[in-house]
Parts: C-alpha cells; sequence; structure tokens
C-alpha cells in the first residue's frame, strides 16, 4: 500500500457535481492499493497515519499525532500511486489492486482507522472522477509505503 498524507486546513471531495465528504483541520489520505497488499498492511499503515507526530503543539513543533490533534480525515482511493514508469512515457498501472480485491481492502482499511480514531472518517467514491479541493497546511505532505517499513 502506498499512501500519500497530506495535513490539510481543509478538505472536500466532489463527484457528479455533489460534495461527498468535507472536513477541516485533519488529513488527506490518497491510498494506492497493490496486488500484494494485505491485512497486515492495513493494520501497520492505520496505526502509523493516526499515530504520525506531524500536526503543531503549542509551541509550534509538529509533535502531536492525529490522534492528539483531534484531527479529522478523508480517504481516496487512487490507483494511478502504484503506477510504474521504467519504461517509456506511458504509466503501468500492473501493480495496482484490481477492483475485485481493492475495493475490500480500501473498506477495510477505512473501517480500522476509524476505529483507531473513534470517529466517522470521510471518503471518496471508488473509481469515480473526483475533484478534491484542499488548502495543504505547512505545506506537509508525506508519502508512506508499507513495502519500506525499514
Amino acid at each position: 500500500m502506498k499512501a500519500v498524507i497530506q495535513r490539510v486546513l481543509s478538505a472536500s471531495v466532489t463527484t457528479e457535481g455533489k460534495v461527498v465528504s468535507r472536513i477541516d483541520r485533519g488529513l488527506l489520505i490518497l491510498l494506492g492499493i497493490g496486488t500484494d497488499d494485505e491485512k497486515k498492511d492495513i493494520d501497520w499503515l492505520a496505526a502509523k497515519i493516526a499515530n504520525l507526530r506531524i500536526f503543531n503543539d503549542n509551541a509550534g513543533v509538529m509533535n502531536r499525532s492525529l490522534l492528539e490533534s483531534e484531527g479529522d480525515v478523508i480517504v481516496v482511493s487512487q490507483f494511478t500511486l502504484l503506477a510504474s514508469t521504467k519504461k517509456g512515457n506511458r504509466p503501468s498501472y500492473i501493480a495496482a489492486a484490481r477492483p475485485e480485491m481493492a475495493i475490500p481492502m480500501y473498506k477495510e482499511f477505512i473501517q480500522k482507522l476509524e476505529s483507531i480514531m473513534g470517529k466517522t472518517v470521510g471518503t471518496g467514491v471508488f473509481g469515480a472522477d473526483m475533484k478534491i479541493d484542499l488548502c495543504n497546511d505547512g505545506p506537509v505532505t508525506i508519502v508512506i509505503d508499507t513495502k519500506n517499513r525499514g
């Protein structure tokens, strides 16, 4: 799994002209699910994101987690995060999970994050053409790949 995490002052997801999710301060997470991803990736990534210390404390230092800051979250599925650009100029998406695998994992990731956070997590619409509006705070943008846990 790959995730692009953006700390935001606000974010929203619109599809077919309707806003489907909107948050104020928190995280916008773009989530790519690969063919080799497993439940352990979901558990690890959800816990990592919830506890990542990227929110400012009273001294203005990034020392607080999403949990501590009580921020909100939107998770948007994005298969293009699994793009391979090794050959030619047309990205290959062969490493991205097909919908029959990706949808259940996407839903399980959202449920896991909701369980950790103790609140509802906003979402995009899987497979839809979406417009994402955000105000990146900082900017703080972090990429996490569950295959590079180190």
